[in-house]
């Protein structure tokens, strides 16, 4: 290996700057010996084990590199933590309005989040159904691909794209493709507060229909959930707005008299929706538990019939995204309930395993199996970026 590259212990490299990830990825290619990619280690447990030779890790490429508050875009180097993001946005009261999903709670993990693993895993929290998912946001990125070439895609700009569009490749590969070093993300001004209207004693079926009742309205929902009975005490049912202080009340009161049907809802405004929100988007209902937990997201309206399909094994759900997005907790013994969640999902969806012992990401697929043409099309994608096969190899595939 290159001394050009930083070794802080035998199997760790951490590199300063972007010419020292590409010595690191030659040197790997050139040896056969292949990289896990990590940013600040959050989510290493997400996807199959993998037989690696070393860790790479971004956290010494670190800092923002470019702001312009009054065009909406931030810029930064990968390993930058995102709390270094959110607290130079928030001086001009902005945000990554796509609310990325903090995973250390239900993963027991340690570390900071780095917004460069937020764009290679694609994270997304509530207000997705509103604002987009990370890629949404995501406009430019640079990365060193498994030929270890520096690539650069996109730029300061919302645009149309010809050609291939690397941008929204990089994200959600989770390091398969390259080692991203710095990613460009638009973001949109934080409203002064927000309400969240809270329904209980729904089943999980008429839940689905205020949610999806409230979505279709013209009243900007922008976080729209469903916890059954057990998880948060009562079931609740939860419609967000956010806005201007004075736009609240009449927002709110809307959207009670289009849902009347499904009851009376109580108003949680501010700091304590906030705090209800933040525990939706990490699923900290789920947390500190043994069991595993798997993401499964489809049509909204199908959502319960997963949350059956999840009961009728042992598991335990709650429902983001209007019903498109179901959390469930599952025994952790034998496939760990992918068989009856993939069932339920027919080809239709994608159930992902986001946490369950090593054994168990060994022998289950964590990512949701691809058709036939689709894993073809995914290895070619691979080899072109990776030939080696050298980034976090077998992460999400087995043979990927």
């Amino acid at each position: 290996m290159s001394t050009s590259v930083v070794k802080k212990a035998a199997g760790l490299l951490e590199p300063r700057d972007e010419a020292q990830v590409i010595t690191a990825v030659n040197d790997a290619r050139a040896s056969g010996a292949p990289l896990e990619i990590a940013g600040g280690s959050t989510k290493r447990s997400i996807g199959r084990p993998m037989q690696t030779a070393a860790t790479l890790t971004t956290h010494r490429l670190s800092g923002i590199t470019l702001y312009e508050p009054s065009e909406l875009v931030i810029g930064a180097k990968a390993g930058t933590p995102l709390k270094a993001i959110e607290k130079e946005l928030a001086k001009n009261r902005q945000r990554l309005a796509f609310e990325p999903i903090d995973y250390r709670k239900v993963l027991g993990s340690d570390g900071e989040p780095t917004i460069g693993a937020v764009a290679a895993a694609n994270l997304s929290g509530p207000r997705r159904i509103y604002a987009g998912a990370a890629r949404d946001a995501l406009i430019g990125v640079r990365m060193v691909t498994g030929r270890g070439e520096a690539i650069k895609s996109g730029g300061r700009v919302m645009k149309n794209v010809t050609g291939y569009d690397l941008v929204k490749l990089s994200a959600g590969s989770w390091g398969t493709l390259g080692v991203l070093t710095e990613v460009t993300l638009k973001v949109l001004p934080m409203p002064e507060t927000e309400t969240t209207l809270v329904f209980e004693g729904l089943g999980d079926r008429q839940a689905i229909a205020c949610l999806s009742a409230g979505l279709g309205s013209p009243f900007e929902v922008a976080g729209a959930a469903h916890l059954p009975a057990g998880i948060d005490g009562t079931a609740k049912t939860l419609l967000r707005i956010e806005g201007f202080a004075e736009q609240m009340t009449y927002r709110s009161g809307e959207l009670k008299t289009l849902l009347r049907r499904h009851g009376v809802p109580a108003l949680l405004a501010g700091e304590a929706s906030q705090a209800l929100w933040l525990k939706v988007r990490d699923a900290e209902f789920f947390a500190g538990e043994d069991t595993a937990l798997w993401r499964v997201s489809m049509m909204p309206s199908r959502g319960p019939e997963i949350g059956a399909a999840a009961a009728s094994a042992g598991g335990r759900v709650f429902y983001d995204w209007g019903g498109g997005l179901v959390w469930a907790a599952m025994p952790a013994g034998n496939d760990a309930g992918a068989s009856a969640l993939r069932s339920a999902v027919a080809g239709n969806g994608h159930a992902t395993l986001i946490r369950a012992p090593e054994s168990i990401r060994a022998a289950v697929d964590v990512f949701q199996p691809e058709q036939p043409a689709v894993a073809a099309l995914s290895r070619a994608v691979k080899d072109a970026f990776d030939p080696d096969h050298i980034l976090n190899p077998g992460r999400m595939f087995a043979g990927a």
